[in-house]
């Protein structure tokens, strides 16, 4: 347990026993008594909250572990991980990945952090290497293309490339980086 007053960007703290990421405090001293303004991130909804609390007001922090997960398939609205260091199965709602989903193939290594028994975040390799499954060739050979990889992702490829080339993709930004 702490005091609100030490609350910093980037700590987990519980609210109403919902765990939450800090994306900002401030001390607000006005004519009555000072205040934490903060912003919440929850961990599980992403939506985020203001909550002002008294500097010196009871917080739970808590820490998130870090684990390495594979990939080993989709299963209804859940995806099915392998846990690397404890050999469980985890399942984790789509919602969690988000939209890096699309790049995520069977055996691909991720981080998951997670509270307790529930993951709430996956990082995926800011790199991957993928297939091209298909090409768009409605576009002029000097024009870039689109790509449908092995994924079902899609992104914009350079002309030289072709169906059943191997590509690099950067996850974060959704970019071809070049041929593998």
């Amino acid at each position: 347990m702490g005091k609100a007053s030490q609350l910093t960007f980037g700590m987990t703290i519980v609210v109403a026993k919902q765990p939450y990421h800090v994306e900002s405090a401030m001390k607000v001293t006005s004519k009555g008594s000072p205040f934490i303004k903060t912003k919440l991130r929850h961990l599980h909804t992403e939506k985020v909250i203001e909550k002002n609390f008294r500097p010196n007001q009871e917080i739970e922090e808590i820490s998130l572990q870090e684990h390495t997960l594979e990939y080993l398939y989709p299963e209804e609205k859940n995806l099915v991980f392998l846990d690397l260091n404890s050999l469980d199965i985890v399942k984790v709602p789509n919602t969690v990945i988000g939209k890096q989903l699309a790049y995520l193939k069977e055996g691909t290594e991720v981080k998951g952090s997670c509270f307790g028994q529930e993951i709430y975040s996956i990082e995926l390799p800011q790199f991957l290497e993928l297939m091209v499954a298909g090409i768009d060739t409605a576009k002029s050979d000097e024009e870039m293309r689109l790509a449908v990889l092995e994924t079902g992702a899609k992104l914009e490829i350079p002309p030289f490339i072709d169906v059943g080339d191997i590509i690099k993709v950067d996850t974060r930004t959704e970019e071809y980086i070049q041929r593998v």
